[in-house]
């Protein structure tokens, strides 16, 4: 199987990209799936919505800065820099700045920041999921030669489908973290701790078959980062459990009263 035409379609000249729009919409859903959810954490969902419209571009301008910052050699100007539109968005970096966009945000308006977190981390592993196969469109992000029967053919040559690998692991993940965080997580950051340990555990092995690796020195600096966020999981996770359990008056309180908006949950 060969990677199809990354151009969906033309707009006045204008090419417009199966990576965008895949990209594109992995966050819209995950945007609405949240809101959706908003009631599980007793926040508003127009509260959630003022988290993902600033998380989202702050989020993109992120994970563009990490790429182009350890591939500096591959731009000559600023134009280039710019051009997300091939491809060059590094999730780590997403990852980050949109947690702290996140955090940022949730203090100005009183929010429990994990708490917000745990309610959006689920679907930004549907829109990992969704969004790899933007990987598939541009022939990129994909692993060393192999004979299995589900390699791809880029470049003559057949290949590791990691985009597949990883994306059918999103997608159970965010079926598992849903799952968790409606029915079992007793305290704020459990479910994000738990993204941050299987994510990266999946993520840090995938990582060994890829060949467009980003580097840190000799090492693939996605691995390096993995255990980074394995080792930052479980003790947030310990952390958490131990200090930021719900409360009854959390688990009680209905979404639309004032304080519960407000914030008892600071």
């Amino acid at each position: 199987m060969t990677h199809p035409d990354p151009i969906a379609f033309e707009i006045a000249g204008i090419a417009v990209r199966w990576y965008g729009i895949l990209i594109a919409s992995g966050m819209l859903i995950a945007v609405l799936l949240s809101c959706k959810r908003a009631p599980i954490h007793k926040l508003m969902d127009e509260d959630v919505l003022d988290v993902c419209i600033w998380m989202i571009p702050v989020g993109v301008v992120g994970a563009r800065l990490y790429y182009v910052l350890f591939n500096l050699q591959y731009y000559n100007s600023l134009a280039d820099a710019f051009n997300i539109r091939a491809g060059g968005l590094a999730i780590h970096g997403g990852l980050i700045f949109g947690a702290i966009t996140a955090l940022i945000i949730c203090k100005r308006k009183k929010i429990n920041p994990l708490n917000m977190i745990d309610l959006i981390i689920p679907t930004v592993a549907l829109a990992q999921a969704i969004g790899r196969w933007g990987n598939f469109f541009n022939g990129e992000a994909h692993g060393g030669p192999t004979d299995l029967p589900w390699a791809i053919l880029v470049d003559g040559e057949k290949v590791h489908p990691t985009f597949l690998y990883e994306s059918i692991w999103c997608l159970i993940l965010f079926i598992a973290l849903s799952y968790f965080d409606k029915n079992k997580r007793l305290a704020h950051g459990q479910t994000f701790a738990l993204y941050c340990i299987f994510y990266s555990i999946e993520r840090f092995f995938v990582e060994a078959l890829r060949t467009d690796s980003l580097m840190i020195g000799p090492l693939k600096q996605a691995q390096v980062i993995s255990l980074c966020a394995i080792a930052f999981g479980i003790i947030l996770y310990r952390f958490s459990s131990s200090h930021f359990n719900i409360s009854e008056q959390d688990t009680s309180d209905s979404p639309e009263s004032p304080q519960a908006n407000t914030h008892q949950d600071q």
